[in-house]
C-alpha cells in the first residue's frame, strides 16, 4: 500500500473563520481533490467545543459530509489547556480527564488519531492510554519544530511509551522541522515590515548556511537592526533542517503526519521544504499512513494579497501525487 493523501481542516481557517467555507465546502474541496483523508480541529469545526460536547446533530452531519464525499475521518488535533488556571498548571489528574473527553470526541467522530500538542508531559499521555486503547484510538504526539526526533524531550517521550508497553502511543511528525531553506513569504512579510533588505538577505543567508542563531540575531543588531529586524532573527531559533532520515528509527509509531507548506509555486514546488527527501524517507520506512495539507502560509501573505488556501493546498496534493506516485514505481 502507498501513502494515502488527506488535508487537515487547519489548512483552511482563514476562509473558515471569515464565513467563506464552513465545513461541508471544506470537505467536498478536500474530495475533489483527491485528499480523501479528513484531519479536524474541534474548536474550529464544531462551535463551543470543547468548553461544551458538540451536539449530536453536529456529529451526524460530520458522518453524512463523510459519507456524502467518500472522505474518512483521520485525525482529531485536540488542544490540552492546562495552564487555563491563572498562576498554576492544571492538575495532573485534571489533564488526564481532559485527554479522555477528546478520546470520546475523536471515537464520535470515528477518527482513529489524535494530535496531541508537543509540550503534553509523557506521563499523562501514558496515563490516559488504557482509555485510548478501550476506545481504539491512538494518542500521538506531534514532533514540531523546534523540536525534532532527537530531542531530549521526544526522546523522553519514546522510552515513556516502550515503556508502557501501550501500541496507543505514537508520534505525529510535522513537515516544519525540516525547513530546508528561510521560506520566501516570511522573508517578504518581514521586509514589508521594515526589514531592511540588505538584513533580510544576510538572514536568508546565515539560515541557509546553519549559522548559529545567536550569532545571526547579535549580527544583525550590529547591522543596525531593531525591532522587525530582531523578530526576523529570533525565527532561527525555533527552526532547523533537521534531517528526515530520522524518522524511520520511530516509523512503528508515526502513523499520521502533518504536511505542513509556506507556499508551493506554480511549478508544484514547495521552496523551503524537501518534499522529495521527505517522500522518499517515508517511502522507506514502509509508510502507508496520510500526509495531510497543513497550509501555513496565509498568516504571512494576509497583509498583501487575497489568501487562497484552496489553489494553495490544490497545489501540494499535486505535488504529492507525483512524488508518491514516483516511489511506487
Amino acid at each position: 500500500m502507498s501513502i494515502k493523501r488527506g488535508v487537515s481542516l487547519y489548512s483552511f481557517q482563514h476562509e473558515t473563520f471569515l464565513g467563506k467555507m464552513n465545513l461541508e465546502d471544506c470537505i467536498r474541496t478536500c474530495a475533489e481533490l483527491g485528499a480523501n483523508g479528513i484531519e479536524v480541529i474541534g474548536e474550529q469545526s464544531f462551535w463551543g467545543y470543547p468548553e461544551q460536547p458538540a451536539k449530536e446533530a453536529d456529529i451526524q452531519h460530520w458522518h453524512a459530509l463523510m459519507e456524502k464525499y467518500g472522505t474518512t475521518p483521520v485525525a482529531h488535533d485536540f488542544m490540552l489547556d492546562y495552564k487555563r488556571y491563572k498562576g498554576r498548571l492544571m492538575p495532573f489528574n485534571e489533564q488526564v480527564e481532559s485527554i479522555k473527553r477528546d478520546i470520546d470526541f475523536a471515537k464520535r467522530l470515528g477518527t482513529p488519531f489524535l494530535r496531541a500538542l508537543v509540550s503534553i508531559d509523557p506521563d499523562v499521555l501514558v496515563a490516559a492510554a488504557p482509555y485510548a486503547e478501550e476506545a481504539g484510538v491512538k494518542l500521538l504526539l506531534e514532533v514540531h519544530a523546534p523540536l525534532h526526533f532527537d530531542h531530549p524531550w521526544i526522546l523522553r517521550h519514546a522510552e515513556a511509551y516502550d515503556k508502557s508497553g501501550s501500541d496507543a502511543l505514537g508520534f505525529l511528525p510535522d513537515m516544519g522541522m525540516f525547513l530546508e531553506k528561510f521560506p520566501p513569504v516570511w522573508k517578504a512579510r518581514f521586509i514589508r515590515n521594515g526589514v531592511p533588505q540588505k538584513i533580510a538577505d544576510y538572514i536568508e543567508k546565515a539560515y541557509e548556511d546553519r549559522v548559529l542563531s545567536e550569532y545571526v540575531i547579535q549580527n544583525v543588531r550590529d547591522m543596525g537592526g531593531v525591532g522587525p529586524a530582531l523578530g526576523m532573527a529570533e525565527t532561527l531559533r525555533h527552526n532547523a533542517a533537521y534531517e528526515p532520515k530520522r524518522m524511520l528509527a520511530h516509523m512503528d509509531r508515526i502513523h499520521n503526519i502533518h504536511g505542513k507548506f509556506y507556499q508551493i509555486t506554480e511549478d508544484l514546488v514547495e521552496p523551503s521544504i524537501p518534499y522529495d527527501q521527505i517522500v522518499k524517507v517515508l517511502t522507506e520506512g514502509g509508510y502507508n499512513g496520510y500526509i495531510c495539507s497543513e497550509y501555513e502560509g496565509n498568516r504571512w501573505i494576509e497583509d498583501a494579497e487575497e489568501v487562497d488556501s484552496v489553489t494553495q493546498v490544490s497545489r501540494q496534493q499535486k505535488m504529492l501525487k507525483t512524488l508518491i506516485s514516483q516511489q511506487g514505481k
